[in-house]
């Protein structure tokens, strides 16, 4: 394989922020933190290599890992379903494919590559990609659909667990690889 070469990252949250960062709101994603994660956490990157949204680049393909997915819209689908009496709300549909907060980036952004969503065996340490997205990652390069890949990986805070731990809070890093 190839060697990647990395032309921009960006993390949430922003690892010199001076205290907690509220995500910004997402429209049309509602029920979780998750979508708003991965959105801003892109918009980051993709803002450091190329400016504002408005700047169209060449083929960009979008890769998100996650081990848990977005646990919060799984949940709210369970309580959702749980009540017979009860219409199950479409939105919660939508956002619960993880492509649909893909899709809003490529969108914003132009981006014009394949767009792919996978769960690694095992969450990377934070602020790491798991090695199987940056696997993948070279694979697409390779196959010459994308000049670039964008590479999420996301993980929303696990409920149960206390402060100060490192899963407590929601986190995210992106990388916008090349080849070397």
């Amino acid at each position: 394989m190839t060697a990647l070469r990395i032309l921009a990252q960006a993390a949430w949250p922003d690892p010199d922020a001076r205290g907690p960062e509220p995500l910004p709101p997402l429209p049309g994603f509602a029920a979780s933190t998750f979508n708003p994660l991965v959105a801003e956490t892109a918009e980051r990157c993709l803002r450091a290599h190329r400016g504002a949204a408005g700047d169209r680049g060449r083929r960009t393909a979008l890769l998100l890992a996650s081990t848990s997915g977005d646990r919060a819209t799984a949940r709210a689908i369970d309580e959702a379903a749980a009540d017979t009496t009860r219409r199950m709300p479409p939105l919660l549909f939508f956002q619960s494919n993880p492509n649909a907060v893909l899709g809003h980036i490529a969108a914003r952004w132009g981006l014009t590559g394949p767009v792919v969503a996978i769960s690694p065996a095992q969450a990377p340490p934070p602020g790491r990609v798991p090695q199987d997205a940056l696997d993948l990652a070279e694979l697409l390069l390779a196959d010459g659909d994308a000049d670039h890949v964008l590479v999420i990986a996301a993980e929303q805070a696990d409920g149960g667990d206390g402060p100060g731990r490192p899963d407590a809070a929601d986190r995210a890093v992106a990388l916008l690889v090349t080849t070397a």
